[in-house]
């Protein structure tokens, strides 16, 4: 008995020694919690927003917080990004990729390069390329949005904003770079693949933090398992009709001497990170659009001059365009609902530098996250009435696009951060862009559209879901639609 006291005393001692931490002068700020080595943990995870403006009104723009066992480093003055975006020497992207890769899809790929993917990716999704991924694009959203709405219906149909958009998006964008045709049988039933998808897509947070209760880790891995058997032909052979980025995808990964196993766990990396933020970003455009009717009558109007300086049946992006109406709304959408963390693992000490004239140290061992959503984008000192979606927010008054915010008294070079910055940042950011203006100019030009309650808000967001891109709503918003007269079919 004596004993055992006596080694329950000393792994006491032990574990506070060992997580025992007080901040030094130089350092920002420390919030460890009241509960041991988790911390701010659940909180945290709980609503990142909510618990992060918390933190940020007690300790200032940069704070360190004990969660489950991690320090992290909390940074949101806009004006000092670049100097954590900058860094690679100092701050490693990579470590806590990896981190995740591993939680979420099961996949270590120890010698990847992720430099070399990056730009094999740029190589397939800008210049001429881009241009044949947009009319592939456009070619199948046509397909899909004839075959919801074929041109004899007369009648309306009633569906959920968030999932019409997700799901056509999702199917548009398997087409285009994982392959197949539409009502093709020998290409997946897309119904089938979205479902299983959005199986995955509502357990990725949790699986992202190691909080899974037992039966949802026995779901998880079943969808996982019949998503990597769905997935497993893609990119195989230049002649699989997936996309040419695909195939050199699975072909870099076996030259760094990726099995087969892993190439296909990769593949299912590569549909959430190309399909899990279109799908939402225009559900959030559009359902801001239907319950604005001032932003939808300006877009509207803008969209039926670029009917008439084209032919009706063209794509949008197939001859160039100017769209400064749509863009500002879809900017504005987009800074109220993209949420994604910015981390990076401290590997060397490193001082960074604030606006307001403050050094701290940065230790190594811990994370830096930077949290674009609070600031600059929901900063009111950047953008007045933050909350409030106004299409116009990003255009000057002669009409043409506005880049210029200022934060105490200076320009800020970040007033929105959707897609990242930096050597990070989205690759695929005009491919998103092209997708998402092609469906919603799709949708308002041939589409007859109507909110099912005239007076319906939009819903409110998944706060789970902070960190991880495009933020989802709780719930949906009910929308009817039926064929405009004067487009009565998507050829």
């Amino acid at each position: 008995m004596i004993w055992t006291v006596f080694l329950l005393v000393h792994a006491v001692l032990l574990y506070f020694i060992l997580t025992h931490r007080t901040r030094s002068k130089s350092e920002p700020p420390l919030d460890k919690g009241v509960i041991p080595w988790l911390g701010h943990a659940l909180e945290f995870g709980k609503d990142a927003s909510k618990f992060l403006n918390r933190m940020k009104l007690k300790h200032g723009d940069i704070f360190t917080v004990r969660a489950a066992g991690r320090y992290v480093t909390v940074l949101l003055d806009p004006h000092s990004y670049d100097a954590v975006i900058n860094d690679p020497e100092s701050l490693d992207f990579t470590r806590y990729a990896r981190v995740l890769m591993e939680r979420i899809f099961s996949l270590r790929l120890p010698h990847h390069q992720p430099n070399t993917a990056k730009a094999m990716m740029r190589k397939h999704f800008m210049g001429v390329n881009l241009t044949t991924l947009n009319g592939t694009m456009s070619r199948h959203l046509r397909a899909l949005l004839k075959a919801e709405m074929p041109p004899n219906q007369k009648h309306w149909k009633d569906e959920g904003l968030f999932n019409f958009s997700y799901s056509l998006l999702f199917k548009a964008g398997y087409l285009v770079l994982f392959g197949g045709e539409l009502n093709n049988n020998n290409s997946p039933d897309l119904s089938s693949v979205y479902e299983e998808y959005k199986k995955f897509d509502g357990l990725l947070t949790k699986l992202a933090r190691g909080t899974l209760k037992p039966e949802e880790k026995r779901t998880a891995h079943r969808v996982q398992q019949r998503l990597w058997d769905l997935l497993a032909p893609a990119g195989l052979t230049e002649d699989s009709g997936s996309s040419p980025w695909l195939h050199s995808y699975r072909q870099l990964l076996k030259e760094e001497g990726a099995d087969e196993d892993a190439q296909i766990k990769a593949l299912l990396m590569q549909l959430w990170a190309t399909q899990g933020n279109v799908g939402p970003a225009a559900f959030w455009l559009l359902g801001y659009l239907l319950t604005n009717p001032e932003a939808l009558m300006a877009v509207k109007k803008e969209f039926s001059h670029v009917s008439q300086t084209a032919a009706s049946e063209t794509p949008l992006m197939d001859t160039p365009v100017v769209t400064p109406v749509f863009d500002s709304a879809l900017e504005e959408a987009m800074r109220l609902t993209a949420a994604p963390f910015i981390t990076r693992e401290v590997v060397q000490e490193k001082t960074i530098h604030l606006s307001d004239g403050h050094d701290y140290l940065l230790r190594k061992g811990d994370r830096v996250c930077l949290f674009p959503f609070i600031s600059p984008q929901m900063d009111p000192e950047i953008h007045r009435e933050p909350q409030t979606f106004k299409y116009d927010r990003f255009l000057n008054d002669d009409g043409s696009a506005k880049s210029a915010f200022y934060k105490r008294g200076r320009r800020v070079k970040y007033s929105s951060m959707p897609f990242g910055a930096g050597t990070n940042g989205c690759v695929g950011k005009k491919f998103a862009i092209h997708t998402i203006r092609e469906f919603v100019y799709l949708m308002l030009t041939h589409l007859d559209l109507q909110l099912c309650d005239p007076n319906a808000q939009m819903p409110e967001v998944n706060a789970g879901r902070y960190g991880f891109g495009m933020l989802q709503p709780e719930g949906d918003l009910r929308f009817r639609y039926k064929p405009r007269l004067t487009h009565n079919n998507f050829s």
